[in-house]
C-alpha cells in the first residue's frame, strides 16, 4: 500500500550529465520531504550515472530502462516502479523552485476530492 503523503517524483533521463544535478538538488532541497525520486535513465552513454550517485541521498532510486525515444515510456516504466500516493514529474533538465511539493500537496490536503495539481513555469535562458 501507498504510503500516505509520499510523493514519487519521476525524472526520466537520457545523457543529461551537465543539467541532472541541477534537477536532483531542486527535488531534495524541497520544503517537502517526504518524496522518493525514481531516475530512470535510458541507458545515458555520459557520466548521468555518476552525477546521480554522487547526491547520495537513500530517497534516489535510479534505475535503466530502454525507451527506444520514448519518453512517456519512460515515465510509465517509473510510475510502475512508485511507491507514493502521489506522483509527480520532474525533466532532468528542468528545475522545481523549492515549496513546489509543498504548495501542491497544500492543495490535495485543502480539497479532498482534488485529483490532479499542476503550476506554472518560468523560462530560464
Amino acid at each position: 500500500m501507498a504510503d500516505p503523503g509520499l510523493v514519487s517524483v519521476v525524472m526520466p533521463t537520457y545523457n543529461h550529465a551537465a543539467f541532472i544535478g541541477g534537477a536532483i538538488r531542486s527535488v531534495l532541497d524541497q520544503t517537502y520531504s517526504n518524496f522518493e525520486l525514481i531516475i530512470v535513465d535510458n541507458y545515458s552513454t555520459d557520466n548521468t550515472e555518476a552525477v546521480a550517485a554522487a547526491c547520495g541521498d537513500s530517497r534516489i532510486r535510479y534505475v535503466k530502462f530502454r525507451n527506444e525515444g520514448i519518453i512517456a515510456a519512460a515515465r510509465n516504466y517509473g510510475i510502475g516502479l512508485a511507491r507514493g500516493e502521489y506522483v509527480a514529474f520532474l525533466d532532468s533538465d528542468d528545475l522545481w523552485l523549492p515549496e513546489k511539493l509543498e504548495l501542491q500537496m497544500e492543495c490535495f490536503n485543502r480539497a479532498g476530492d482534488t485529483a490532479m495539481v499542476y503550476s506554472r513555469f518560468r523560462t530560464i535562458t
